[in-house]
Order: structure tokens, then sequence, then C-alpha cells
């Protein structure tokens, strides 16, 4: 048996076939996208707030370690013994599991922002939200686009999980070709669901490399505080004055 026929037969690749990879593909993004969109909303303005105030700091840590400790299908077990069969519990499951790295990544982010950079800012009469929005976040974007990037590994690897109560997705053939004894099918949805988080990587990377100022991720890069402003203008003007000779 060659484990690639149902990775390579054009019927599977047909939308007017009943399950087919396409339409499996479209299901799995679904789930990934409504579960990153959920937990972004919840996790970048907490994060943002805990990291800028510095107020709840221990409590968010210790409830993101509490959190990351769940495991996903056993909470989605719970869920469904609960809440019955349907897409609320898988997306609930996977949102509990995005919320973590983005939260970790956003506060940690605004946190390790030199203070006096933020006092520059407020010094020329900014205000705590414009702080925020245009100090604090542009010099913390790598660490929190980081934070997505992984979250959305972490979601679209475990999306699988919608087929074990019935919903479909890449987990669809993971489930139904073990049940069937097909593991062409299975090594579909296994190479699949690989390519789908490696593609989803890459268009992370690119939008973080359109999106970040080529200075902060250098500064990320090379592990460095970041840069004040009053430093970086003493600099300056250290080094536009003259060097005095020996008979000055």
């Amino acid at each position: 048996m060659n484990y690639f026929d149902y990775l390579l037969n054009p019927i599977n690749w047909a939308w007017s076939t009943p399950g087919s990879l396409p339409q499996r593909i479209l299901e799995h993004l679904q789930y990934t996208a409504t579960a990153l969109v959920i937990a972004a909303l919840i996790a970048l303005p907490l994060g943002a707030y805990i990291g800028h105030t510095g107020r709840g700091a221990f409590l968010a840590i210790n409830a993101v370690n509490a959190t990351r400790a769940l495991p996903t299908f056993g909470l989605l077990s719970l869920l469904v013994t609960l809440m019955g069969l349907g897409q609320l519990p898988v997306q609930i499951a996977l949102v509990v599991l995005a919320v973590p790295p983005i939260l970790a990544n956003t506060y940690a982010g605004i946190q390790a922002v030199d203070p006096s950079t933020v006092d520059a800012a407020r010094g020329v009469g900014m205000r705590p939200m414009g702080v925020l929005l245009g100090v604090e976040t542009p010099i913390a974007l790598p660490l929190i686009i980081s934070g997505l990037r992984s979250a959305a590994l972490q979601v679209v690897a475990t999306a699988t999980i919608a087929a074990y109560v019935g919903l479909g997705g890449l987990g669809r053939l993971l489930v139904d070709g073990l049940a069937l004894y097909q593991y062409d099918r299975v090594i579909a949805g296994a190479v699949l669901v690989a390519l789908l988080a490696l593609a989803i990587d890459l268009l992370g990377g690119l939008i973080e490399r359109l999106v970040v100022s080529p200075g902060v991720t250098q500064r990320f890069s090379s592990r460095t505080t970041a840069p004040s402003v009053q430093a970086a203008v003493a600099e300056q003007s250290v080094t536009s004055q003259p060097t005095k000779g020996p008979s000055e």
C-alpha cells in the first residue's frame, strides 16, 4: 500500500467530493482563526494593562502557569460533559490553550521597555494611553508577535481534537483513518497539519518583518534593553563635538 495514496488522489482534492481535503483544511482554519481572535481579544489588552501598570502581575503569572498545565483533551472532555457536543466546547478549549502564550509575551514585552524611555515620553506630555500605544507597544511588538505565533502553532496542532467530538477539520482524517485502518488517510492528515503549521509560522514571520521596526528587531535579537531617548540624544551630542588636540 502506498501511504500517500489518499493525499495524492485528485478526487480527494475536488470541492464536489464530500469531506474533501480543501473542505477539511478550511474547517481546520476556521477553528484555529476563531480561537486565536478570541484569545487575542482577551490576552492582548490584559497583558498590556498588567505590563503597563504592574497591577495583578503575580496573579496573572500564576494563572497563566496553571492554565498551561491543563490538558486540552481533558478540558474538552469536561466541557462536552457539561455542555454537550458542538463547536462551542472545542472553541473554549482552544481559547484556553491560546491565551497563556499571548498574555505572557504581551506582559513581558511591555514590562521590559526601558523605564527611561517611558519617562522621556511622559516628559514631553504624552498621556498614559499614548505612552502605552505609541511607545511601549511598538517596542514590545517582537515579543507580542512571537506570542501570537506560538499560540497559532499550538492551536493549529491541537485543533485536531475537534474530530473527537464529531466535528470536522483535519483531525477527521486521523480519527476516521485509525477507525477504518486506512493509514494513508492518517498520514494525509498528519502531513497537512504539519504543512499548515509551517505555513502559519512563515506567515507570522513575514508579518513581523513588515510591521516591526528594524531597529526594534535588532534590539531584541541582540538581547539588549530598549534604548533611552535621552541617552540617544546625549550620545549624539557628544559624538558631534570635535575632539580637542593636545595643543588645545
